[in-house]
């Protein structure tokens, strides 16, 4: 079931964000760096603040009390302009539960409720590029970010154009 997150969620969405995120980004074991930023920003408090926060949206999956994903909505957040919409700032499903149609599902949950104009970046080496293309979304442009010192690139997809009609049919 997707659904509305609540506060009774946020220490789930926490470990979550970091189970997801150290298996996306620390591909090289875990170090103090990646350790040190999963611990500061993944928080039951980081999420309850969003919770809150006008701006943002967060939708769960959840089934039988596991929760197994969720995608984060920046309504505020434009990339370039506001021809490409809203962001989709984080999609994250449990590796358990990958490849079995949740991301889609999310994503059409958000185009339902928030409109089908939205965009997001990934981190060049994540396999979820493969899942951004399949869906049909358009690459855009490019996001880099600097992680201690090291220069992280990352592809901007757009739903605008192609994506859209597709994944409002899902």
């Amino acid at each position: 079931m997707i659904r509305e997150a609540t506060p009774d969620d946020c220490v789930n969405l926490a470990v979550l964000s970091i189970k997801v995120w150290l298996t996306t980004y620390a591909t090289d074991g875990i170090r103090k760096e990646y350790s040190q930023h999963v611990l500061a920003t993944f928080s039951e408090d980081y999420f309850l603040n969003l919770l809150v926060n006008p701006n943002y949206e967060l939708l769960v999956s959840e089934h039988d009390g596991v929760l197994q994903g969720f995608v984060l909505v920046n309504l505020g957040s434009r990339f370039k302009n506001d021809s490409y919409g809203f962001e989709i700032e984080k999609l994250y499903v449990d590796d358990i539960f990958s490849g079995k149609g949740l991301g889609r599902k999310l994503l059409k949950e958000v185009a339902l409720k928030f409109g089908s104009r939205f965009w997001l970046y990934t981190w060049v080496e994540n396999a979820s590029n493969g899942f951004y293309q399949h869906l049909g979304f358009s690459r855009v442009g490019r996001i880099t970010l600097d992680f201690h010192g090291l220069v992280v690139e990352n592809h901007v997809y757009s739903s605008v154009n192609a994506a859209a009609p597709r994944v409002n049919d899902i």
